[in-house]
């Protein structure tokens, strides 16, 4: 396949023209994205007879602009009252967060909707470029390139647990034991249900993360009359003017590489079916932390901190759309809900969609690339205004945070049970809190556990239990190198910074 000028312009000019459908999906994807539990493919099974009434491109676009805006404003709740909008979002809220508690929330809101929309903007520029040689990766990966790609994500872990070990392992760990609840991935054998049926398929991750980090935070909340201090507050209530917006977009600016090279994870990991934004968040977060020259003010609220999830999760949304354009299977739950919609009209998707609908095949990445570019002139007016969230009382908070998120529970599967588990995972969120327990450590556990688990099962089964068939891949083995890289290398910059210190002390005592 080669690029066709004149096919790209057209395609390009059809979408802006269907500007009347994507500026409702980036109003309506933002609200969403901003609402705690309330997902993308939610909001499109719900309107999904009004996308199957509306032309293909039309439909395609409004589905698509939804998809984008809803990953850009998870970070929204993220930073601000350090509640993940969606998964995607949980590692944004480790350095967001601290940045709105030292007065900074503005500056962190733009550092993550500059890196969500020129990461998205960036990949999916690439995906029209790469696109027949991308689709095959997703095909090339196996299971035991996974159980590596998981380890990743995994080892973020150890880096919180780097400030009090048996603290952060324990977390990781109690993470790692609740993601085995429901029934395991080979005989279907249930464990820890406790006889309730809502527990078979796992623990529901909305009410999980709803109750680790919403519910948890507003107990949190109702011992403080604000969410930030006196000088910080003072700080955002003055800052009327454009000063700390622009302060951010120099942050931005700075950090151009890094939205370029956490994009790209995003994609890579979006490409395989199934990964999805948090696992690119998260392994995006530890090699930027990985490869940065003062690894030690992660956590502290480091501009990079923000910038390195919000790219990647926005670098998904373009992967998680090749698999299903280039062989039919659909990346992740919100692009089976897209696919749905071009099946019901007569589009068969798979390799022969190239030769013989161009305009789609190409027209999906060419409408979410108009998208993000629509949402350019939007994000620095909606940065200075959305900041000013965290000077409401905590007394109006709570009630409000409570209220939503609850609801939000109940709405992924309709069960009150899940509105009970919310309430207990923020007792245990606002536990571990008060004694020095990272939540983000113990969410980890419960999102990447049971995948990994799924991943070495299937690829132990295939290798007759042989462990030496975790290295039986070519791709696997060079995936393996990186992972002892990554691991090795904080190691070997510990103890020779703990060398140099050593020696310049030993010389100014001399």
């Amino acid at each position: 396949m080669t690029w066709d000028v004149s096919l790209f312009a057209d395609l390009f000019l059809r979408s802006f023209g269907l500007w009347w459908a994507i500026l409702p999906g980036i109003a309506l994807g933002l609200v969403v994205g901003a609402l705690p539990g309330f997902s993308p493919q939610n909001t499109l099974i719900i309107l999904l007879p009004m996308t199957l009434a509306m032309d293909v491109e039309a439909a395609l676009a409004f589905m698509i602009a939804l998809y984008c805006a809803n990953h850009l404003s998870g970070g929204i709740p993220a930073i601000l009252v350090n509640i993940p909008g969606s998964g995607g979002a949980a590692a944004t809220t480790i350095d967001g967060y601290q940045m709105t508690r030292k007065g900074q929330g503005q500056q962190a809101l733009v550092l993550s909707f500059v890196a969500s929309v020129f990461g998205g903007l960036i990949t999916s520029v690439a995906v029209l470029a790469f696109l027949p040689w991308l689709a095959q990766l997703g095909l090339k990966l196996r299971s035991v390139d996974m159980v590596v790609i998981l380890l990743f994500g995994l080892t973020l872990i150890a880096v919180i647990a780097a400030r009090d070990m048996l603290k952060g392992l324990i977390a990781g760990l109690f993470g790692l034991m609740l993601g085995s609840i429901g029934t395991d991935a080979v005989y279907s054998t249930p464990r820890a249900t406790f006889g309730f049926l809502e527990l078979y398929d796992g623990l529901p991750l909305v009410p999980v993360l709803i109750g680790l980090f919403a519910v948890s935070e507003a107990l949190v909340m109702i011992e403080d009359t604000s969410l930030m201090a006196s000088d910080g507050a003072r700080d955002v209530a003055a800052g009327a003017d454009w000063r700390d917006t622009l302060d951010g977009l120099r942050m931005s600016l700075r950090g151009w590489w890094q939205i370029v090279w956490t994009g790209f994870i995003g994609l890579l990991v979006g490409i395989i079916p199934g990964a999805g934004a948090s696992i690119a968040a998260f392994v995006a977060y530890q090699q930027s932390r990985l490869f940065s020259r003062t690894p030690e003010l992660y956590g502290t609220g480091h501009p990079a901190g923000v910038i390195a999830p919000e790219s990647a999760n926005n670098g998904v949304t373009s992967g998680t759309l090749v698999p299903m354009m280039a062989i039919g299977v659909p990346g992740g739950s919100t692009a089976a809900v897209m696919m749905i919609v071009l099946q019901y009209q007569g589009i068969v998707i798979g390799p022969r969609l190239f030769a013989e609908q161009p305009n789609i095949a190409y027209g999906v990445f060419v409408m979410m690339t108009v998208a993000y570019i629509m949402m350019i002139p939007l994000i620095l007016p909606l940065a200075r205004y959305a900041s000013k969230v965290v000077l409401i009382p905590t007394p109006y908070m709570v009630p409000l945070i409570l209220g939503l998120t609850v609801i939000a529970a109940f709405a992924e599967r309709e069960y009150l049970f899940d509105m009970g588990i919310a309430l207990l995972f923020g007792l245990i969120g606002f536990i571990a809190v008060k004694t020095g327990y990272h939540v983000t450590s113990i969410l980890i556990g419960v999102l990447l556990g049971p995948l990994f688990e799924q991943y070495l099962l299937r690829s132990l089964r295939v290798g007759q239990g042989d462990l030496l068939v975790l290295f039986s891949s070519p791709t696997g083995n060079v995936l393996w190198g990186l992972l002892a890289i990554s691991v090795a290398f904080p190691i070997w910059r510990e103890r020779r910074l703990a060398r140099t210190t050593t020696a310049a002390a030993t010389t100014g005592a001399v």
